[in-house]
């Protein structure tokens, strides 16, 4: 059974990350989304609970998916689980210098066990990221065209902002 891992801090979940999950769930009998603590970042949005509960409703319709989360090194998580695969998804090349760094690392740290996999994320997606998301809906900004429903209206009820409802920015 090919499995792969794809982590992240997933905080929120967006459109971009759920393009990267569907399109791995096609390459892998089984992909486990593993949510993690990013300690280069600020304090999460969302709980580690939130957000795989967030990512399980995003990915229901996928039967191969599995969301888990899982505090230390992702590569502790796979040698643990016995997956020599991880998915990561690209943006830009600024990404990949970042992301090329620590997929060396992990294969130096797994002694050549486990390896990386670049899955570049659809143009349509491309400017996404979390923190992008965390910005726009601080202002009360409309942040529909880059998170499933659900996850935007919870977004807001973190900056205490009442549902608005899609188009009414």
């Amino acid at each position: 059974m090919k499995i792969g891992v794809y982590p992240g801090s997933f905080d929120p979940v967006t459109f971009g990350h759920i393009d990267v999950i569907k399109r791995a769930s096609k390459m892998f009998d089984k992909i486990i989304v593993l949510v993690m603590y990013n300690s280069a970042k600020a304090s999460p949005l969302f709980s580690k609970d939130e957000r795989v509960n967030m990512i399980r409703e995003a990915t229901k319709d996928l039967d191969n998916v599995v969301v888990e989360s899982y505090d230390g090194l992702t590569i502790d998580y796979c040698k643990a689980n016995d997956i020599h695969i991880i998915v990561r998804g690209l943006r830009a090349i600024t990404d990949f210098e970042y992301e090329l760094q620590i997929a060396q690392t992990n294969k130096e740290l797994s002694h050549g066990l486990v390896d990386t996999v670049f899955l570049t994320t659809s143009i349509r997606y491309s400017y996404l990221s979390s923190s992008t998301v965390r910005e726009i809906a601080s202002y009360n900004g409309d942040i529909y065209p880059c998170v499933p429903g659900f996850v935007a209206k919870a977004v807001y009820e973190k900056f205490g902002f009442d549902h608005i409802e899609q188009g009414d920015m």
